[in-house]
């Protein structure tokens, strides 16, 4: 079970990046942050919302150090189909990870296997391989963009700056928390 500030497994598979399929790993992406995005299939209904989103903020995540990996059980094939099929799926530019084996979606906990799919679920996983937050939704309902985005920024803020903490609905800018102390002033 993957557990907040312990280290996550490698993978190394398939994936559809920018009209290609090629092996890569998590350990690829070492010194960046990653946000795992887990999903259940391609050709559904929610998830070309969400993939679509995280397409169209890509640069804001990149601008922050991260990379976007989306996880689903499909071949690295049905992703290109998809992505030849779709005008949201043809915005993608982050690498699509094919599963279809389900070994990453084992190793991280988000395969129904009753089903063979995947939950909904974000993995936030810092520079060095250590997970900092994790969700995992029903697969009726869809994730923030926002919120995936401030956590982001949270979880940076503290890794910068030492002995800081961020208050619920902390964002960039706002005031910090000192354990033992009262707020800090703003950044």
């Amino acid at each position: 079970m993957i557990r907040i500030n312990e280290a996550v497994p490698d993978f190394r598979e398939d994936a559809y990046i920018n009209d290609e399929i090629r092996k890569i790993s998590l350990s690829d992406y070492r010194g960046k942050w990653v946000v795992l995005f887990f999903y259940p299939a391609d050709f559904t209904f929610v998830c070309p919302t969400e993939l679509g989103e995280l397409a169209d903020h890509y640069e804001t995540f990149r601008k922050e150090g991260a990379e976007i990996i989306s996880v689903s059980v499909d071949t690295a094939f049905v992703h290109k189909a998809w992505h030849d099929s779709s005008q949201t799926i043809r915005k993608i530019r982050y690498p699509m990870l094919a599963d279809p084996a389900r070994r990453v979606c084992s190793a991280y906990g988000t395969l129904i296997n009753d089903e063979g799919l995947s939950l909904r679920a974000t993995f936030l996983i810092d520079p060095t391989g250590v997970v900092k937050a994790f969700e995992f939704h029903d697969n009726s309902i869809g994730r923030s963009i926002d919120e995936l985005v401030r956590k982001l920024q949270a979880a940076k803020f503290v890794e910068e700056h030492g002995g800081e903490v961020c208050p619920m609905n902390w964002k960039p800018g706002d005031k910090t928390l000192k354990p033992g102390m009262d707020l800090v002033g703003k950044i």
